[in-house]
C-alpha cells in the first residue's frame, strides 16, 4: 500500500508498508481478548499493517525505524505475513540498504527486528543499529542469535533518551517490552508498539494481551499520548491502517 511522506522539522518521513494481514493461528485471539475493555465494534478480526519508517534529513542522512517481518523463513513466519516488502519499499523511496546510516529497532519482537539480519548477514551493513540496553538485556537466546549477535559492533546500545542524528531522538518507553523505545522528530513520535490498535486512542488504559508489563505499558501510553496531545503533535504507528494520526 502506497503511503505519502510528510516533512517534520526539516526531516522527510516516509512510511514503508512491509506487510498487511491478520495474525496467524499461533497467537490470534478475538479482539476482546487481545484488547480487553476496548470498544471493538462488530468485527473480531484484526488486520495488521506492518509499517516501518525511513527518515531523511536535510543533509541526506537516513534513519530506518524498524526492519519488518523479514524473509519467508524469518522468526516472524510463525504468525506474521511473510515475506516482508521492506527492500522494495526502500527502493521505491530511493534508498538502497547500504545507504542507510542508522537503524532504530523499537524493540526485538520478530515483526520489528527480523529484517535486520538475513541468512546470518546484516542487511544494512553500513548502519549502526540503535537499541536500548534494557531490551538487549531482556532478550532471549533465539533473538540474540538471530539479530543482535550477527550485528556485532554495529549495535549501539543506549540507556534512555539519545540522539540518533541532530533532531532525531529515541526515548525509552517500557511496558510492551522492557526496553521498548520510540523515535521523536519535532512534534512527530513514531510509537512502535506503545499504541497498537485504535481502541487505545479512545482509552489509553486498554491493555494488550501480549504486553510484557500491561500496567507499565498503559502508564507509558497515557504519558506519551498526553505529551503528544499537549504539543498538538502526530504519531506514526506500526500497525494502524493509516500510518499517521493527529492527536487531538
Amino acid at each position: 500500500m502506497l503511503h505519502q511522506p510528510i516533512t517534520v522539522a526539516g526531516v522527510e518521513v516516509f512510511p514503508l508498508c512491509d506487510a498487511v494481514g491478520p495474525m496467524g493461528d499461533a497467537i490470534r485471539r478475538p479482539l476482546p481478548q487481545m484488547f480487553p475493555g476496548g470498544h471493538h465494534g462488530e468485527s473480531d478480526e484484526w488486520i495488521l499493517h506492518f509499517h516501518c519508517y525511513l527518515l531523511r534529513d536535510a543533509a541526506g542522512r537516513t534513519v530506518l525505524v524498524d526492519t519488518g517481518v523479514g524473509p519467508r523463513d524469518s522468526p516472524a513466519a510463525s504468525w506474521a505475513p511473510v515475506p516482508g516488502a521492506l527492500g522494495a519499499e526502500l527502493a521505491r523511496v530511493g534508498t538502497a540498504p547500504e545507504e542507510v546510516d542508522a537503524v532504530v529497532i523499537t524493540h526485538l519482537h520478530s515483526d520489528h527486528a527480523s529484517g535486520a539480519v538475513v541468512a546470518g548477514a546484516p542487511v544494512f551493513a553500513n548502519a549502526r543499529h540503535v537499541l536500548q540496553r534494557a531490551e538487549i538485556d531482556a532478550a532471549g537466546e533465539a533473538v540474540l542469535d538471530h539479530v543482535v549477535r550477527p550485528l556485532g559492533e554495529r549495535v549501539q546500545a543506549v540507556d534512555g533518551g539519545a540522539e540518533v542524528l541532530p533532531g532525531i531522538r529515541v526515548l525509552l518507553t517500557p511496558g510492551h517490552t522492557p526496553g521498548h523505545q520510540v523515535v521523536q522528530v519535532g512534534d512527530l513520535v513514531l510509537t512502535g508498539d506503545v499504541v497498537l490498535h485504535p481502541v487505545q486512542l479512545e482509552d489509553p488504559r486498554v491493555p494488550y494481551l501480549y504486553d510484557a508489563d500491561p500496567e507499565l505499558a498503559a502508564a507509558t501510553r497515557v504519558e506519551l499520548l498526553d505529551r503528544v496531545r499537549a504539543a498538538g503533535g502526530t504519531i506514526g504507528t506500526a500497525h494502524f491502517a493509516e500510518p499517521f494520526t493527529r492527536i487531538v
